[in-house]
Order: structure tokens, then sequence, then C-alpha cells
């Protein structure tokens, strides 16, 4: 009687079925850094992770920004995303305001920042004639460098 070898199927599963090994471990470094060498590694790391905007950087960014009555034409160019300048491109109302006209008064509220998200947001209200007012929200990115809006989203 001639015996016919193992299949592919039962050579895999005897190699399922031998135990795992742990790899050697490896040389340890040294357990002290020299102070040069940590000084260096500390500015290294600083220097190439990019700093995020905090709330309150973005607070005060968009308070300047939006003024009393709405951002300034250097403002619009500079400190606003591509995707706005495009979205204003397209538009007859002013995409920054949520609005056709110039608002009597605009209020800044409190900084909201999702740090995993890597944005921070705050309600913007524009007082108009009559008592009326409006908000819409502004999306400033976090590493954005220089700061800019990012989006804004109407209310209504």
């Amino acid at each position: 009687m001639m015996l016919k070898p193992p299949g592919l199927g039962a050579l895999l599963l005897a190699l399922s079925a031998l135990p795992v090994m742990a790899p050697a471990p490896a040389l340890a470094a040294p357990a002290v850094a020299t102070p040069a060498v940590a000084a260096v590694t500390a500015a290294g790391a600083s220097a190439a992770a990019p700093r995020a905007h905090t709330a309150d950087q973005i607070g005060r960014f968009l308070a300047r920004f939006y003024g009393e009555h709405g951002p300034s034409a250097h403002d619009r160019r500079h400190h606003v995303s591509q995707v706005l300048l495009e979205r204003q491109a397209n538009t007859q109302s002013d995409v920054l305001l949520c609005a056709q006209n110039e608002p009597l008064d605009i209020g800044i509220g409190p900084v909201t920042v999702a740090q995993a998200a890597g944005v921070g947001w705050a309600t913007v209200t524009t007082h108009w004639e009559g008592d009326r007012t409006d908000t819409f929200t502004a999306y400033v990115r976090l590493d954005s460098k220089p700061i800019r809006i990012d989006d804004v989203i109407c209310a209504g």
C-alpha cells in the first residue's frame, strides 16, 4: 500500500498547532541618556510636533476676525480656507456671515475644542436692526498655520 503525502491543508493545520515562540529579547539600550542627547531629543520632538491652537487662541482670533461688523478684506484673503474662498466665489451671499448685509454687531460664543477631530468651533451671533439676531458656527482647524476659518455652517 502506497501512502500519499499530506496535502497543503493538513500541513497548515499541523503548523498552526505548533507552539509560538516569543522572539528573543533585544539587547537593552542604556537606561540613562546623557543630558546633551536628552536636550536634543526634547527640542527635536517639540519642533517636529505641530502645536494645536487652544480654545483661548481660537476665541481671540474669531473676535478679531469678525470684529464688530464682519471680516476685513485682508482677513477674507489671508485667514480663510481655500474651500470657503471657492464657496464665496460661487454665491451672492456672504458665506462668512451667512447674510447679504453687514450686521450692526457680532458676538462670539464660547469655543469648543475637539482634539481628536483636530478642530475648534464657536457660535457666532450677528445682531441686526429691530433686535433681530442670527447665529452660525465658525470652525477653525487646530493645526492651521496661519490660523484661519476652515468652514462656516449657517443655522438656517
